[in-house]
């Protein structure tokens, strides 16, 4: 197929473009930078005139849509930014999609959920609760972009799979504030910066090298209309994963301040795979104990940190 990734140079963007290279398909990028590569075209999604000429240009069967602002806190001190390029920009991916005709596969994310109250998260819950207790800007804008792929199918027939991701890691994510847990955790250990854990908090997490193959098998098993979650199914408190980082990077116990509560997150997350596995073969097998090592090894050797 011809395919279209925005945010191709991402943390997942990037090697989701070699994996769907790899098995064949004529990939091109959309990004906000210019980039070396030849099938790279510069657009903010946000944009419609820039966004509307790529995709014309490229007349892709299938896109991707990982172009977004991520993070809680990012969401809450840069909002200006999140709604723009998560709301405009998948509004602006949508009316070119009524235009064009592609598939479209959207990266949304276990923030949608809120606070749930469950053991196990089913998509269908948000079917059940509407109306779920949001605790940041960032997860509102992801729930409107739901909103928004559901009023196009169902008033001009688009076709979308809805995957949303729960807290992949790995090698590849470069370190800035706004970052996921782990590349935060590891990161500021490393460099003997503090870190703050939040006691009583869960979460599933998912190594970037289980997850990138499922991601690319939506491509060839593309279901629309259909939501998806894409998680790993090791359960553990977000604690546990500070001190195994603790101990892989060999900082001081002292860089961590422990706190009961964050107003902007939510206790638990753990979702239902089922449909990951039956219709994406999703075999999230790397533990926390093989993945946590090869992302912290990765920081060392990206930024050049001894030890």
């Amino acid at each position: 197929m011809k395919i279209a990734v925005t945010g191709s140079a991402g943390t997942l963007g990037a090697p989701l473009v070699d994996e769907l290279r790899q098995r064949g398909h004529d990939v091109y990028g959309i990004e906000l930078q210019h980039s070396a590569d030849a099938q790279t075209v510069r657009a903010d999604v946000a944009d419609y005139r820039q966004i509307s000429n790529a995709l014309n240009d490229i007349n892709p069967d299938l896109v991707y849509h990982l172009a977004a602002e991520f993070g809680r806190m990012n969401g809450e001190e840069y909002y200006e930014q999140v709604w723009r390029t998560n709301v405009i920009g998948t509004r602006n991916i949508l009316e070119v999609q009524r235009d064009l005709g592609f598939k479209h596969v959207f990266a949304s994310s276990s923030e949608v959920y809120g606070e749930t109250g469950v053991d196990s998260i089913d998509e269908t819950l948000l079917e059940l609760n509407a109306q779920p207790r949001l605790t940041n800007d960032y997860a509102i804008s992801k729930r409107v972009n739901e909103m928004q792929i559901k009023n196009f199918a169902d008033r001009y027939g688009t076709d979308t799979m809805v995957l949303r991701f729960f807290n992949a890691y790995g090698p590849g994510e470069h370190f800035h504030n706004y970052r996921s847990v782990v590349c935060l955790f590891a990161y500021r250990l490393l460099t003997g910066q503090q870190i703050t854990v939040f006691d009583g908090y869960q979460r599933v997490f998912m190594y970037v090298g289980d997850f990138i193959p499922t991601l690319a098998n939506a491509a060839d098993n593309f279901v629309g209309n259909m939501t998806v979650n894409v998680g790993g199914e090791e359960f553990v408190q977000v604690s546990e994963v500070a001190e195994m980082l603790l101990s892989l990077t060999g900082a001081d116990p002292a860089l961590i301040t422990r706190q009961p509560f964050d107003a902007h997150n939510v206790t638990s997350k753990r979702p239902n795979i089922t449909r990951a596995k039956g219709f994406l073969s999703h075999n999230p097998q790397t533990t926390l104990a093989e993945g946590l090592p090869l992302t912290v090894d990765w920081l060392r050797k990206t930024y050049n940190i001894g030890g």
